[in-house]
């Protein structure tokens, strides 16, 4: 591993270079550089006529990680180190969620609750397939210039407010509210204001945040026809999807440098869960 940059979850991503490879590899071979990601690149799979399901097989907090080439992108080797490990994971969440979950349409509105990386992604997302206007929505002020850099029209910081989320966005939108909501903190108050703030029968709202296992949902917002959809890792797979996002990268029509706030050494790592609470802490990149 040569760098890993450092999720909300305690999920770290990198990127690196193959040091060696196992029999029946293809497409890859010692000293190419890779991202590698949770989520593989694969079709519906079954195992004795059972739907098999797989995740989460990657770990990157180590100097060698022995993985599945399924896991695995295949990079230029002129590629910046740091902005090749933001998208393994965060960065790519968000963007992915409004192109592949949501499918955001050109000329329409959007809402992104936590403007951390996984939020400053679907605001490029959103922006990018069209959205014409972009609501950031965060509590730390420091977080409006990150979301302009990625194309956020309007911010909402609610604790300037005693309205609710829900009608700050709807007075941003006419009284009508979004096209879609992407709720990137999981904080559960916020998951029912995400419902709340899109347009009565036909709001999209993707769920990427989670903080507990069990929330109460307000069903009543849903049952006017909202649609509420779980979403891991945008929606994208390693082969198919992120080549399309490191390719925007690669041509700079996505610029990450916004992202990374912090860097430190793999022998400082215990340092990063302070960092994160820090109010101008995005990304951390742990240089290993």
């Amino acid at each position: 591993m040569l760098y890993a940059s450092v999720c909300r979850t305690d999920l770290l991503f990198a990127n690196g270079v193959v040091e060696s490879i196992g029999e029946g590899v293809t497409g890859l071979r010692e000293g190419d550089l890779v991202i590698p990601a949770y989520i593989a690149d694969c079709k519906t799979m079954s195992i004795r006529g059972q739907t098999a399901y797989h995740a989460f097989s990657c770990s990157t907090w180590c100097q060698y990680l022995v993985i599945n080439v399924n896991f695995l992108l295949k990079i230029d080797p002129k590629t910046p180190l740091p902005d090749a490990s933001f998208l393994s994971c965060g960065f790519s969440t968000g963007y992915g969620a409004t192109w592949k979950e949501a499918m955001v349409q050109n000329g329409s509105s959007v809402a992104v609750f936590g403007l951390g990386a996984v939020g400053l992604g679907a605001i490029k997302g959103a922006k990018s397939h069209g959205a014409i206007k972009v609501i950031g929505i965060d509590n730390n002020p420091m977080k409006a210039a990150k979301g302009r850099a990625f194309g956020m029209t309007d911010f909402i910081n609610p604790g300037e407010s005693d309205k609710s989320i829900a009608e700050l966005v709807k007075d941003l939108t006419a009284g009508m509210g979004v096209d879609y909501s992407f709720e990137c903190t999981g904080v559960p108050p916020l998951i029912n204001e995400a419902i709340q703030s899109t347009k009565l029968g036909t709001g999209k709202i993707i769920q990427m945040g989670v903080e507990e296992p069990n929330v109460n949902i307000n069903i009543i917002g849903l049952l006017i026809g909202r649609t509420l959809k779980g979403s891991i890792f945008g929606g994208l797979k390693a082969k198919t999807d992120l080549p399309i996002i490191y390719s925007k990268c690669k041509n700079r029509e996505i610029q990450l440098d916004e992202l990374l706030s912090h860097e430190i050494k793999l022998e400082e790592v215990n340092k990063v869960f302070e960092l994160l609470k820090q109010p101008d802490c995005v990304k951390i990149l742990i240089k290993i």
